[in-house]
């Protein structure tokens, strides 16, 4: 009988270990660094969430995610992130700068978004642009941040405050406001992506004048608007290191996957999302809901945040700039 010294037995437990499937041993690797994740439905962003899960592309990166908490109210979401109840959120770049001037121990990893999927819409036969507002009415939903940043953005590029030379009918979400447009009862609506398309394709006779997005463009000199990205609590970077890496891997190997074949990722996951396969292939096929991963690992990526939030200081949405202990490193 061999003699069983611990270098045979070592060899023999790494010769067992090979012998086991992938994915299982991607799973040992990973247990000990478990990811806590939320998904907020509906939306777009349960798009690249079951993405991930069907992919499996958090064991792929050493880590492990199990299936996302899952969330309806916008408030619980993000008030459970900032008491530490999970790890990683996806959501807007500004409520996390919001919330790290606060004291919140969270880390930036990534922008997923830009502001091209925020938009105002008219009717072909009403207003052209946004100077014609003046007197007319607005749905919109007044208390997000998305809405105060509109309303910078036209007042600094157009001189114009649609609060005092419009009047506002606040609505309760996002897609009230186009159903108010549709319904004629409004001359226009400030929304975002899917609710943006899903207006356009209901009712033809609706346009976008004006794009978040290419107002900043403007203002900036060609920088885009950074509007969804991907936070992490501290405590698990802290805790792991490596492991924001690791994180902002698998929404760069995710956002990849899904750019290179579009039809194919809507037509596996974008019923889960709780929106139309069709309008969500029509919102990415017309570059306003775009994919785009951008790190903070980039320099040019963390620059475009660090000058969106002295745009936001400047118009009193953000207390001051954000540092640089903001990002993840």
């Amino acid at each position: 009988m061999a003699h069983l010294s611990r270098r045979n037995l070592l060899a023999a437990a790494a010769a067992s270990s090979l012998a086991l499937p992938s994915s299982v041993r991607h799973a040992l690797a990973a247990a000990d660094i478990r990811v806590r994740w939320a998904s907020l439905q509906p939306g777009f962003t349960v798009l690249p969430v079951q993405y991930i899960l069907a992919n499996d592309l958090g064991s792929k990166n050493g880590l492990s995610f199990p299936d996302p908490a899952p969330y309806t109210a916008v408030s619980t979401y993000y008030n459970d992130f900032v008491a530490g109840n999970y790890d990683v959120c996806i959501g807007s770049w500004d409520t996390f700068a919001a919330r790290y001037q606060a004291g919140v121990p969270i880390k930036y990893l990534c922008t997923i978004t830009d502001a091209n999927m925020i938009a105002l819409l008219a009717p072909k036969g009403g207003v052209d642009n946004v100077s014609q507002l003046k007197g007319k009415t607005i749905a919109a939903l007044q208390s997000t941040g998305t809405y105060r940043m509109v309303k910078a953005l036209i007042n600094e590029a157009f001189a114009f405050d649609i609060e005092k030379e419009a009047t506002i009918q606040n609505v309760d979400n996002p897609a009230a406001s186009v159903t108010l447009l549709m319904a004629d009862r409004a001359d226009a609506a400030l929304s975002w992506e899917p609710n943006i398309t899903t207006g356009l394709m209901k009712k033809p006779d609706l346009r976008v004048i004006l794009k978040a997005g290419d107002v900043y463009k403007r203002l900036s000199g060609g920088l885009e608007l950074p509007y969804f990205g991907v936070a992490i609590r501290k405590e698990l970077a802290d805790a792991s290191p490596g492991i924001a890496a690791k994180v902002s891997k698998v929404f760069e190997d995710c956002l990849s996957g899904i750019n290179a074949n579009t039809t194919k990722a809507v037509d596996l996951f974008g019923s889960k999302t709780g929106i139309a396969p069709d309008t969500l292939k029509e919102a990415m096929s017309s570059k306003r809901l775009a994919f785009n991963y951008r790190p903070m690992s980039d320099e040019l990526s963390r620059s475009s945040i660090l000058l969106a939030s002295e745009f936001l200081a400047r118009n009193g949405l953000l207390t001051r700039p954000v540092d640089q202990n903001f990002f993840a490193a």
